[in-house]
């Protein structure tokens, strides 16, 4: 299959919710230099004011909370494709505020999917789920896989059930209302301008301060870690091409898999760190593991992680030693 890239949209006008965050911002600037942005954020996490597209004429930043109906409604206004990325990050900010989470999350999306239907001409409209939907152990998982979630009560699991219930949502829009959605599963994304929680970035400010990495229970749970570019990559072919439509899309990097543990000691090695890797109990459900199949990604928008572990977590080093 040809290359896909952001030369694929020009002249569309692109809603973003949650654009200011992480993923957000880097989508911005794949985007922008040939498209209009929408973004809508209540602006708790800013990672796009730290960069020139904040200010710049293509950008235009809408202040707001997308459980409001009528910040849904004037950011889909026009729009051209919708990236729903708006949610609550983070596991512990999650358990802290389980009932926020479900709300931005179901609320949320119920609104921007009816606003981009009302509002008609959207031509795909994209919702960020999250690889939570496998539950606790996940190996080259599929799309297709029964998804398995934790007990109910249980704080940890309220972003994934949420999440699991708007992917269901987004493709019955399709097939009741033809409205072009797509679902994206990302598996633990990292790099550069990472805000708030997650274990790169805990890791590696931590580790050039020369401070403790602080891993939870014996650090044996694994991960494959998947670098921002690649997610981005990712994102703008299931933006352009027409057989996303329809369809969920694991979309991670399971050659990048490796332990915690074993990831906070690539971490101190790579920053050429003092930093001890202390062990810290943990009595909450977790992820054991979570390794993808990207085999439908590959075969639909092929998609192909470019970027490897070692060389991902040295940009994203040299980017917080930029930052200090």
């Amino acid at each position: 299959m040809t290359d896909t890239s952001a030369d694929t949209l020009k002249g569309q006008r692109i809603c973003l919710t949650g654009g200011a965050g992480f993923i957000g911002t880097r989508l911005i600037e794949a985007l922008a230099p040939d498209n209009q942005i929408v973004v809508l954020d209540n602006l708790r996490r800013n990672a796009l004011e730290k960069t020139s597209w904040w200010s710049h004429p293509h950008v235009q930043v809408i202040t707001g909370d997308v459980r409001d109906m009528e910040h849904a409604r004037r950011a889909v206004e026009g729009a051209t494709h919708v990236i729903h990325l708006a949610s609550i990050a983070g596991v512990d900010t999650v358990m802290n505020r389980p009932v926020e989470t479900m709300e931005v999350t179901l609320q949320g999306t119920m609104n921007m999917l009816a606003a981009a239907r009302d509002a008609g001409g959207v031509q795909r409209f994209i919702d960020f789920s999250t690889s939570e939907v496998f539950g606790r152990y996940a190996y080259k998982a599929s799309e297709g896989e029964v998804t398995s979630l934790g007990a109910v009560g249980e704080a940890r699991w309220t972003y994934a059930v949420s999440k699991l219930a708007t992917e269901h949502l987004a493709h019955n829009y399709f097939r009741q209302h033809q409205l072009p959605t797509v679902a994206i599963r990302p598996f633990n994304i990292f790099g550069p301008g990472q805000i708030g929680e997650g274990a790169v970035h805990h890791f590696v400010v931590r580790a050039l301060k020369g401070e403790p990495l602080v891993v939870h229970n014996d650090g044996s749970q694994i991960r494959s870690w998947c670098y921002v570019d690649d997610i981005i990559d990712g994102t703008i072919r299931a933006l352009a091409r027409p057989e996303a439509v329809g369809q969920s899309f694991n979309i991670g990097n399971p050659r990048a898999t490796l332990t915690i543990y074993a990831l906070a000691q690539e971490i101190v090695r790579l920053a050429g760190s003092s930093s001890p890797i202390h062990f810290k109990e943990w009595p909450f459900a977790d992820v054991e593991l979570r390794i993808p199949s990207i085999d439908k990604a590959r075969s639909l928008l092929g998609y192909e992680p470019k970027v490897d572990l070692e060389e991902g977590l040295r940009r994203t080093i040299a980017w917080y030693r930029e930052q200090r």
